[in-house]
């Protein structure tokens, strides 16, 4: 069984930087690297949302219009783990963060399609 743990979340005021990690166990590196990774998040009384997703080989991004240029998936494969870099924080962008592994190769923003998850991360960002 695939188990996801993301770390990283905090309290920063606005204009401030996380940087999210989200590790996998109980799939090897190989496995893993064939997985779509993502994040999603979400804030009090909405629906989850998709953040950004990242390919099997990491040259493959995807990213809400809202973060881009501000946030950074990457990850590395050796370890599997998968990171959000977050710049520029505002406060909208306050929520629980998610970490989801796809198996299937293609790309989606749809949480229903993907399998694993984990537990979340507090984001909260002060004005």
């Amino acid at each position: 069984q695939v188990h996801i743990v993301e770390s990283g979340g905090g309290l920063v005021q606005a204009g401030g930087s996380l940087r999210l990690s989200c590790a996998a166990s109980g799939v090897s590196g190989r496995i893993f690297s064939m997985y779509v990774m993502g994040w999603f998040r979400q804030a009090p009384g909405k629906e989850r949302e998709f953040v950004a997703g990242i390919g099997w080989s990491g040259g493959n991004t995807d990213y809400l219009a809202s973060v881009k240029g501000r946030f950074a998936i990457s990850r590395d494969n050796a370890k599997n783990t998968v990171y959000l870099q977050m710049n520029s924080l505002k406060p909208e962008d306050t929520a629980i963060y998610y970490c989801a592994a796809r198996t299937n190769p293609l790309r989606s923003r749809m949480p229903q399609e993907y399998d694993y998850w984990g537990q979340g991360t507090q984001v909260t960002v002060s004005s």
